[in-house]
């Protein structure tokens, strides 16, 4: 990560239509400072300065730091979706809460910041917004044609993970319908952080396979795109919590999804149901989400086990193959979430992102990914300007 001089802040505009006359202008990293195209939405990663410093003290810091941001990048931009990364859920969860005063969905999970730091934030931003609106977790904002649903930090009491994601599933789905959408037809992504993944994962997977054929998703049509990681909240007795995505007011064929099958196998082929990407055309930009991508070849194995330089190598060449496919590549992505198993990796690989991405906002966190074979992975987002008159503009 870059020197702690200062809080660290990595902005990342994540489009500027064609038609869009704005200025760049630059944001100010510490020690570097990083163009940014200012335009209508856009990702912030905000860390922490001092990692000796108390967890109050760190979670004010960055806070105020990502209002100083807005304030001068983006003064007409709401937030709406933030995730604080915590070192300690236990312990800082219910401050997150009590602090934050955001109007927006929230998430507060507990992947420890690789940098030795207590807490990190990723946040996504939007300007033009008509209208807000949050009914039973489901914050939503209308902009343009399309009303963008978010929902964040699910969870459900029950006695296992894989009930604990049924029902978490189940009642998403109901939020789905309460806003006029479905599962299959309006939701572009998930989140599922698991806590103890080693041991519980198998149950998240069980469930989401069965709900998602009560729905429709199946392997002759499609699935979602999704990671699945380590994390937990602070109730230890909380397996299994979801962050979802969805978008109402898509059109036939807006939506489409992305597989590298020279790289990688369908998910199907070994047991799972999510996507590798999903692609959304707009009128003025195309939005690609890559799913958590490991190492992983085209019949569902790890790739170079026990070596991280490589697992790296090979992580990065699938999610390439995934945005080649959407005509795209890595100056398309606007942020990264990297997963580590093992925290004594994170000089190797950060020193490899930071060469790989010294201008693109990427976050080192500390979180097993599903099969312990997987030493890393990471998920993106990328954009691209477009024009394509079949569709409504973002």
């Amino acid at each position: 990560m870059m020197p702690k001089t200062n809080t660290q802040e990595v902005i990342s505009n994540f489009t500027t239509p064609r038609h869009s006359g704005r200025t760049p202008l630059f944001a100010e990293g510490a020690g570097e400072a990083f163009p940014v195209k200012i335009a209508d939405e856009a990702s912030f990663i905000i860390h922490a300065s001092d990692p000796c410093a108390p967890f109050t003290t760190q979670l004010q810091e960055v806070i105020s730091r990502y209002d100083e941001i807005k304030n001068r990048l983006m003064p007409d931009a709401e937030s709406v979706m933030k995730r604080y990364f915590l070192s300690d859920a236990a312990n800082q969860e219910d401050e997150v809460y009590a602090t934050d005063e955001s109007d927006c969905a929230l998430s507060v999970v507990q992947q420890p910041p690789l940098d030795g730091t207590k807490v990190a934030l990723w946040v996504y931003l939007l300007s033009g917004i008509k209208r807000q609106n949050c009914t039973h977790g489901v914050y939503s904002v209308t902009r343009g044609a399309y009303e963008h649903l978010w929902y964040a930090g699910a969870v459900a009491n029950s006695s296992s993970s894989e009930h604990q994601t049924t029902r978490i599933l189940e009642d998403y789905v109901m939020r789905l319908i309460e806003n006029e959408c479905t599962l299959k037809d309006n939701c572009v992504r998930t989140w599922f952080f698991v806590n103890d993944i080693d041991n519980n994962y198998s149950g998240v997977v069980k469930a989401r396979n069965e709900v998602f054929m009560t729905q429709g998703l199946t392997p002759e049509t499609h699935y979602i795109s999704s990671t699945g990681i380590g994390g937990r909240v602070a109730d230890s007795k909380v397996f299994a919590t979801m962050d979802a995505y969805a978008v109402k007011g898509l059109l036939p064929g807006q939506m489409t999804y992305l597989y590298a099958l020279d790289h990688m196998n369908r998910t199907s082929e070994y047991g799972v149901s999510f996507e590798r990407a999903t692609q959304i055309d707009y009128g003025d930009r195309r939005h690609v989400f890559v799913s958590g991508t490991a190492s992983i070849d085209n019949q569902g194995q790890v790739v170079w086990p026990r070596d991280i330089k490589h697992q790296v190598k090979r992580m990065w060449e699938n999610v390439e193959a995934l945005l080649k496919e959407a005509e795209m590549n890595f100056n398309d992505i606007t942020f990264a979430l990297v997963y580590l198993r093992d925290p004594s990796d994170y000089a190797v690989v950060s020193a490899l992102f930071q060469k790989q991405f010294p201008n693109t906002p990427h976050l080192l966190l500390h979180a097993p990914v599903c099969r312990p074979g997987w030493l890393i992975e990471m998920e993106c987002m990328a954009v691209k300007a477009i024009h394509n008159e079949r569709f409504p503009e973002f």
